[in-house]
């Protein structure tokens, strides 16, 4: 099992906004046609519109977002000079409607910092929590693993190996309490002076009440060891679950009170979309995006940049 974690992919030479207008090319090629047809128009006509709004919904930007973008692009298309980019009037439309999102983690004065980290099976939560504690390495940062998934052996090896690949250390234990490990993790935290705690929990389908009364838990323990933790509160949510994204973000916010999310697997299957039609519905702050499987392959989100990508 630790063989299967410790292989590295192949280094990627490529920009990161190189990486993520591949991630989105499949979005981007659906959007491309409906706005080709509206160059050298003077006129949106329903038809076009449409085709459009056809091709967001495909993109799975949701009908609440849509609809704002549509009605923006009309107002800004009869604003604009005749011969207007439809492109670039539907990008500052999207980048208007993802700005509220762009609110970078700040790691605040308190140490140990605590991030607690939550999310559904198999979105990618161990592996972002490798990358992040990668990204805070890059801020001068020292940081310890807190490993809350008790029950999985693997969940623990793969956790253990990030620590490895980044130097950081990992309380884990087999079986037990998690809130337990979380106590024992801040405690470690406090009498090695390190800044940042990510505290990994079990993915667990936000219908499991008895799982998540257990994540609440180890909410209020962390709050009992460090006066004010979780700091951060994370969802990490896969890029490929669609409109699905939106229960588990409302869920997950009405259990935890999340401050932030991360969007894992922006690998180019991905429609990418729902980002929108988070900026639409639940505007939770998007702290980071994920476009592979690098170590560094997680970066702070960019509205504009995140636009460029879908729409560029």
């Amino acid at each position: 099992m630790l063989d299967l974690f410790k292989r590295k992919p192949d280094a990627d030479s490529r920009s990161w906004s190189e990486r993520l207008r591949a991630s989105l090319a499949a979005s981007r090629e659906r959007l491309t046609r409906p706005l080709a047809a509206l160059v050298g128009r003077s006129a949106l006509g329903d038809a076009d519109l449409e085709a459009l709004e056809s091709a967001l919904l495909m993109a799975d930007v949701g009908m609440p977002a849509t609809e704002q973008l549509l009605a923006d692009l009309r107002l800004r298309w009869k604003r604009a000079d005749t011969g207007a980019d439809p492109s670039v009037l539907l990008k500052a439309s999207l980048t208007a409607l993802l700005l509220p999102l762009e609110r970078p983690l700040v790691i605040g004065p308190e140490r140990p910092f605590v991030i607690m980290l939550a999310g559904v099976n198999g979105v990618g939560k161990t592996t972002s929590i490798g990358k992040l504690a990668k990204w805070l390495q890059g801020q001068g940062l020292s940081v310890l693993l807190a490993a809350g998934d008790t029950f999985r052996a693997a969940a623990r090896e793969q956790l253990q190996v990030w620590g490895e690949r980044n130097g950081v250390q990992v309380i884990a234990q087999q079986g037990g309490d998690p809130a337990a490990v979380m106590f024992d993790a801040i405690a470690a935290a406090r009498a090695r002076g390190i800044d940042v705690v990510l505290a990994d929990t079990a993915g667990r389908l936000p219908t499991q009440g008895h799982l998540m009364d257990e994540l609440k838990k180890i909410r209020r323990v962390l709050g009992k060891a460090q006066v004010g933790a979780p700091h951060e509160t994370l969802l990490v949510i896969d890029a490929n679950t669609g409109q699905n994204t939106l229960a588990q973000v409302q869920a997950f916010d009405a259990a935890l009170a999340l401050t932030g999310l991360i969007v894992t697997k922006l690998d180019g299957t991905a429609k990418g979309g729902v980002v929108a039609a988070i900026a639409a519905t639940k505007p939770v702050p998007l702290r980071f995006i994920g476009v592979g499987e690098g170590i560094e392959d997680l970066r702070p989100f960019r509205a504009s940049e995140f636009a460029e990508a879908l729409l560029g």
